[in-house]
């Protein structure tokens, strides 16, 4: 799942420490969901949507595995 995490937090000046510590989570978990290392919870996906004020939609890129 692809994102827009690192877009849209440089976007708005904010800081992986900061956003961090509003979700909950260490710098290193904001550092590897913006590198794609790391897929969220469906939780920490709507929380960080929540702190962006963005629908999940807008933040993450759901992609259909092809079958």
């Amino acid at each position: 799942m692809k994102n827009k995490i690192e877009q849209i937090r440089k976007e708005r000046g904010i800081l992986q420490d900061d956003m961090a510590k509003a979700m909950g989570v260490s710098r290193q978990t904001i550092s590897s969901l913006e590198n794609g290392r790391y897929n969220p919870s469906i939780m920490l996906a709507y929380k960080i949507a929540k702190y962006f004020k963005m629908a999940i939609e807008e933040v993450f890129v759901f992609e259909e595995e092809e079958l």
